[in-house]
């Protein structure tokens, strides 16, 4: 009987035979124990997990904010799953030019984010998503033409996400384009209406169309719904333009 209680202790301990479950398992861990998700990734991989072990051991990085470690490893994982033909590639390839970008890093963000684009497998939001990452990293590196292309691209595979919008809206102002940038800055309104770097955006674009009144009430708006953030800071600077004291 002892024997027979010390085989259920040690199958209870032992990692689940599925890769998939094996993988939600160390997705968990990383997420609310990062340390302790990275170890365990860690041994994962040296026990021949492949690419999914790569991609907990990136998500455990990432929750520790080790940005250019995270971006690594999900390529390592991608490479890796690229030789296995595994469809997820793509999203590990997304994954490191998001935490490439996080990095400070817009070159290495491109070419991760080229080779999940490239791949041809990203459908819907996940598609909108890389190709809003890539508009980042283009115009971080002074890309604004190709920048537009892949924004133009983001809004229309991910119609719902509000940073697009925001990030096309701010691109049209900054390309002199006032009636593109209200338009984008309208759906991002409606989209995320008490977001203030949205609001601070919606700010900056009345302005421009000589729309004071407008500006006035989107900046008293962000010091409103984040008094402390660089987002407020921001708005009362431009509030002072119009000798407000806020």
């Amino acid at each position: 009987m002892l024997a027979a209680a010390a085989l259920i202790l040690l199958l209870q301990d032992a990692p689940p035979a599925d890769p998939n479950a094996r993988l939600a398992e160390c997705i968990t861990l990383a997420t609310n124990s990062p340390e302790q998700g990275e170890a365990a990734a860690m041994r994962w991989r040296g026990e021949g997990g492949g690419y999914r072990a790569g991609q907990c051991l990136g998500i455990a990085l990432a929750n520790q904010e080790r940005w250019a470690a995270a971006a690594g490893a999900f390529e390592d994982a991608a490479r890796e799953a690229d030789a296995a033909k595994e469809p997820r590639a793509a999203d590990y390839w997304a994954q490191a030019g998001n935490a490439w970008l996080a990095a400070g890093n817009a070159g290495k963000a491109r070419a991760a984010l080229d080779s999940a684009l490239g791949t041809g497998t990203l459908l819907g939001p996940a598609l909108g998503q890389a190709y809003l990452d890539r508009a980042r990293a283009r115009v971080a590196s002074g890309d604004m033409e190709g920048a537009r292309d892949d924004l133009d691209r983001a809004v229309s595979n991910a119609p719902g996400e509000p940073l697009a919008w925001l990030l096309s809206a701010t691109l049209a102002r900054r390309m002199n384009d006032p009636k593109r940038a209200k338009a984008d800055i309208d759906q991002a309104l409606r989209l995320a209406p008490d977001d203030a770097s949205v609001q601070l955006e919606a700010g900056n674009v009345a302005v421009v169309l000589g729309d004071e009144p407008t500006a006035r009430a989107a900046w008293a708006r962000v010091i409103e719904l984040a008094p402390g953030s660089p987002e407020a800071n921001a708005a009362r600077a431009a509030l002072g333009q119009f000798g407000a004291e806020r």
